[in-house]
C-alpha cells in the first residue's frame, strides 16, 4: 500500500502522508492541508470520519464487534478482573501486580472523604435538581477543595489528582442521588471494596440493617467495567478538549459528565427505561412496539437495539446479557416493567427484520434495566455510567496532556451572509 495519499484541487495535487496503527487502520494526516492548499479545510459533521488523536488506550472496530482496552479483549477483562483492576490497566497501561494493587486501592480509600463544605453546596440544589447537573457541578467544585496546580509531568501529583477523583466521584455521586431522594448524606466505608462502597454509599438507610447482595455487586462490576473507556466518543473528546486547554482534570471531568448527560450518549439507558414505562402505560402490548418499529413511516423507534459505532453487535451487550439474566433469576422480579423488557428482547432477537438490519440489543437496553432491578431511579443511570466511565476520562485526559497535544480548535465553513454596507435605524 502506497504511504501517500493525493488530493487534486482545481487541477493541483497534494501529497499527504498515511499513517497506520498497529491494528491496521489507516488515517490519512491532513494536518499541513490548510497551510498547503492556502485555506482549503474539510467539512466532517460529527467527526465520523476524522482522527482527533493517537490514543493506544482502547482499540475498537465496530463492524467486527472488537473491543479491547491496552490490548486486553474485553471479554477477558469483565471474566478475570474487577473494576479497579481494569481501571488501572486504562490509565497506566499495564494490569497492576498485587503489590501494585494494594496500594491503588488504599490510596483511593484514602481519598474517599470529602470536605463537610461539599455540603454546603448541596444543601443549595433544590431536592429536584438532576443528579447528573449535581454531578458536574460538585466535579467542577472539588477544584476548590484542591486548588493547586498539577504538573503533569510530575508522576506524583498526577497520581494524586487521579486518586483522588477515584476517591471521591462516587460518593459525589451517592449525595447527588440522596438529595434528590431527600435521604440522608453517607459516608464511605473503606472496610469494603470499591463496588461494595457504591453500593451501600447509594442505598444504605441509617436506621436499618443493609445486606450486600454479592450478585448484585458482581453485576454492577461488570457493567462498570464494560463502560470505563469506549474511545473517541463525545464526552470522552469533550474531556480531552477541555484538557487540551490545559485545563485540570477536575473541570475537564465535569465538562465529561456534562457531555454525557445527554439522550443521545450516556442517557441511552434513561431513554430505555421510558420507552418501556410508555409500552407498559399503553397495556404492555409488545407486538404492536416491534410493527411501529418496522413501519418506516412510523416515527417510533426503539431505543437500546444496533449501536452507532458497532454495525454487527455489541460486545458488552453480550457480555451483560448473562450477567442481567442472573440477577433476575436471583431476585425473582416481578416488575412489570422488566417483564416487558424481557419480552421484547426475546421477539426482537426472534424476527427475522431485527436480525437483517442487525438491530440487536446494545449496553444500554441492558444496562437501564439491571439499574432498574438494582433499585436506581431512573435519574441515576446516567450518573451510574459516568462511575464507570471516569477510568476512561482520566486515562484520555492523561494521555492527551503527556502528549503535549495542542488546544483543540476545529475549523469551519462560513455559509453567512457576505460582507454588508451597515444601516442605520432609519434604513431598517
Amino acid at each position: 500500500m502506497s504511504d501517500i495519499a493525493k488530493l487534486v484541487i482545481n487541477g493541483q495535487e497534494y501529497e499527504f502522508p498515511v499513517k497506520v496503527g498497529t491494528e491496521n487502520e489507516i488515517a490519512i494526516d491532513i494536518k499541513s492541508l490548510r497551510a498547503a492548499t492556502n485555506g482549503v479545510i474539510t467539512i466532517d459533521s460529527g467527526f465520523k470520519n476524522t482522527g482527533s488523536c493517537e490514543s493506544k488506550i482502547t482499540f475498537l472496530d465496530g463492524e467486527k464487534g472488537i473491543l479491547r482496552h491496552r490490548g486486553y479483549a474485553i471479554e477477558d477483562l469483565t471474566k478475570k478482573a474487577g473494576f479497579l483492576e481494569v481501571a488501572y490497566l486504562v490509565i497506566f497501561g499495564e494490569l497492576p501486580t498485587k503489590e501494585q494493587f494494594s496500594k491503588w486501592e488504599a490510596d483511593i480509600k484514602r481519598h474517599s472523604l470529602l470536605n463537610e463544605e461539599m455540603k454546603n453546596i448541596i444543601d443549595g440544589f433544590p431536592k429536584k435538581a438532576h443528579p447528573m447537573g449535581m454531578l458536574s457541578s460538585l466535579t467542577s467544585a472539588l477544584t476548590a477543595f484542591n486548588p493547586a496546580t498539577v504538573d503533569i509531568n510530575s508522576e506524583e501529583q498526577v497520581y494524586g489528582a487521579i486518586t483522588t477523583l477515584m476517591g471521591k466521584f462516587p460518593v459525589i455521586a451517592a449525595w447527588a442521588h440522596s438529595k434528590n431522594q431527600g435521604l440522608p448524606l453517607n459516608y464511605a466505608n473503606n472496610s469494603m471494596g470499591y463496588i461494595e462502597n457504591i453500593m451501600q454509599l447509594m442505598f444504605r438507610i441509617p436506621t436499618e440493617p443493609y445486606e450486600m447482595n454479592p450478585i448484585a455487586v458482581k453485576a454492577l462490576d461488570e457493567l462498570l467495567i464494560l463502560h470505563e473507556d469506549h474511545e473517541q466518543n463525545c464526552s470522552t473528546s469533550t474531556v480531552r478538549i477541555v484538557g487540551s486547554s490545559e485545563a485540570g482534570l477536575f473541570a475537564s471531568v465535569s465538562g465529561g459528565v456534562s457531555a454525557l448527560w445527554g439522550r443521545l450518549h450516556g442517557g441511552a439507558n434513561q431513554a430505555v427505561l421510558e420507552m418501556l414505562k410508555d409500552i407498559q402505560d399503553d397495556g404492555g402490548d409488545v407486538e404492536k412496539y416491534i410493527n411501529k418499529a418496522k413501519d418506516k413511516n412510523d416515527p417510533f423507534r426503539l431505543m437500546g437495539f444496533g449501536h452507532r459505532v458497532y454495525k454487527n453487535f455489541d460486545p458488552r451487550a453480550r457480555i451483560i446479557k448473562n450477567a442481567a439474566d442472573e440477577l433476575f433469576a436471583d431476585l425473582g422480579t416481578n416488575d412489570p416493567v422488566l417483564e416487558i423488557a424481557k419480552h421484547l428482547e426475546e421477539v426482537a432477537l426472534s424476527d427475522p427484520y431485527f436480525a437483517e438490519k442487525k438491530l440487536y440489543p446494545n449496553v444500554d437496553f441492558y444496562s437501564g434495566i439491571i439499574y432498574r432491578a438494582l433499585g436506581f431511579p431512573v435519574e441515576m443511570f446516567t450518573v451510574m455510567c459516568a462511575i464507570g466511565r471516569l477510568p476512561g476520562w482520566i486515562a484520555q485526559w492523561k494521555e492527551m496532556r503527556l502528549n503535549h497535544e495542542p488546544i483543540g480548535r476545529p475549523r469551519q465553513l462560513y455559509t453567512g451572509e457576505p460582507l454588508r454596507a451597515f444601516k442605520e435605524f432609519d434604513e431598517r
